[in-house]
């Protein structure tokens, strides 16, 4: 039996640069960095490369579908799988899957451990996400920027860079709908304004009225792209001498506010602005007839800042009066259930809306506990999306236009930087385990120093207008936005 088990491997493995004729067969999985096991992928990603954790000499892999395969061979567990041959299998095994099997050789011989296998979804994902990268640096920075990566491939492109305007911050990047050729962000410090890039027109907006606690905030655009919502706040931060969390940021004032973008002005309600309550993070339904938002009592800051839990709500908007409705619904009591909700996001087919749920607060980034939660719109029930969260930081995150793909910020590598992880969700709204995006060497994360800030996908490539967007942040005094009273 032992002979023939040999034969058997053996023969899975012709084609490799070597032969391999297993002597031992482990039952255990191997431990592979990043972690690719059990993962759900779309059938248009960049290779999965990883490295096999601790092996000390030769390995090989194989990946198979039913019925296409190929073999790695790499020294000490680099596993860099070629680009057209992982794009032949992905196609293979669309709506399939792929299994994996790993050999290494050590002392007695060619062991082999446990196979394992990534399903293949039928569904596309959206073939670029936008993030900003930044160091974790509290208060000061140098260069940062706004950039967009193919998901198919490993390449990478600037869309704004803040040295065009000498080393200014730039934050808050958001599509309408995920349409590449509709964006804005926020440029502060050095020529401050909001930048709106509309095809080929960008105009730059001053956003700070006398109505209004501070410029604009949070977005959220309108699925029409005529209006969008956003947050004004004043925020501040402390630090922790000694707790898990480094940082605390929270808001002395926030209010919810709707642009309108042909007219220029900002209109709100009595149910999104006041002084005893903290609203922020609006989002929009797909409909444009809904606004969700997030709303706590306040408190006095910093001494309560423990104390501020935010509920998650929701008010009825019609655009074409720019009127919301005289009714608040509260999807999720933070008074009766104990935790605070951050960044509601609603999936592009209504179905479910996915929020951040964290002990206290609102900027869920710097709290270790923060976890995914999901609303099932239909019938308000609340789960958390258990095999997406970790013990560490889940927080931003974004849906793909197709309502199947999540992407979210994650310090579950180190505690320290956050990563984009990528996960597929099915048709009950349970997610499948997530993978980090991919990138050429296995080892990148252990080297790279800076966080991915707001991953968000997007329908196509950005078109490349640094250049015209700097000289009008330079040049253009900008458009005054009004209050609309």
């Amino acid at each position: 039996m032992y002979k023939s088990l040999c034969i058997v491997l053996s023969s899975l493995l012709v084609g490799c640069t070597e032969t391999v004729t297993v002597s031992k067969q482990l039952a255990e999985l191997p431990i592979i960095v990043p972690d690719y096991k059990e993962v759900t992928i779309p059938a248009a990603i960049a290779p999965l490369n990883f490295e096999v954790k601790e092996a000390k000499g030769d390995v090989q892999v194989r990946f198979a579908s039913t019925t296409d395969s190929f073999e790695v061979a790499a020294n000490k567990g680099r596993i860099e799988i070629p680009s057209g041959k992982w794009e032949a299998l992905l196609a293979s095994a669309t709506g399939k899957s792929i299994t994996v099997r790993i050999f290494e050789k050590q002392s007695e011989g060619w062991v082999g451990y446990a196979p394992y296998t990534m399903q293949v979804a039928p569904e596309p994902i959206d073939p670029y996400i936008v993030y900003r990268l930044i160091e974790p640096g509290y208060e000061l920075w140098n260069k940062m920027g706004i950039y967009q990566r193919e998901l198919a491939t490993y390449s990478e492109s600037a869309i704004y860079e803040n040295k065009m305007t000498d080393n200014n911050c730039v934050n808050c990047h958001s599509f309408c709908m995920q349409n590449p050729e509709k964006m804005l962000f926020h440029m502060r410090a050095t020529y401050p304004g909001t930048m709106i890039v509309d095809g080929g027109k960008i105009e730059k907006l001053n956003t700070k009225t006398p109505e209004t606690i501070s410029p604009l905030v949070y977005p959220s655009w309108h699925p029409s792209g005529k209006y969008v919502a956003f947050s004004v706040n004043k925020t501040q931060q402390s630090f922790h001498s000694n707790s898990r969390n480094r940082i605390e940021v929270y808001d002395l004032e926030s209010d919810v506010v709707v642009y309108d973008v042909e007219k220029h002005e900002i209109v709100t309600s009595s149910r999104l602005s006041g002084r005893d309550a903290f609203e922020t993070f609006p989002t929009f339904s797909p409909d444009g007839k809904s606004l969700y938002y997030c709303s706590a009592e306040a408190k006095e800051m910093p001494a309560s800042f423990e104390e501020v839990k935010y509920s998650l709500c929701r008010v009825d908007f019609d655009p074409e009066s720019r009127s919301f409705g005289g009714q608040t619904d509260t999807l999720y009591n933070a008074a009766v259930n104990g935790k605070s909700v951050s960044f509601p996001r609603v999936s592009p087919d209504g179905k479910y809306l996915l929020y951040t749920l964290a002990s206290f607060g609102n900027f869920s980034i710097w709290h270790a506990d923060a976890d995914l939660y999901m609303v099932n719109l239909q019938t308000d029930t609340h789960e958390p999306l258990t095999e997406a969260n970790s013990p560490d930081v889940e927080s931003y995150h974004s849906w793909s236009s197709n309502s199947k793909w999540i992407v979210f910020s994650s310090r579950r590598m180190d505690g320290l930087y956050t990563r984009p992880f990528i996960a597929y969700i099915d048709a009950q709204g349970k997610a499948s385990k997530p993978f980090v995006l991919p990138q050429k060497s296995a080892d990148f994360y252990l080297d790279f120093m800076k966080s991915y800030n707001i991953p968000e996908f997007v329908t196509g490539k950005v078109k490349q207008q640094s250049r015209e967007i700097a000289l009008h942040a330079k040049n253009d005094k900008g458009t005054d936005v009004t209050f609309s009273k």
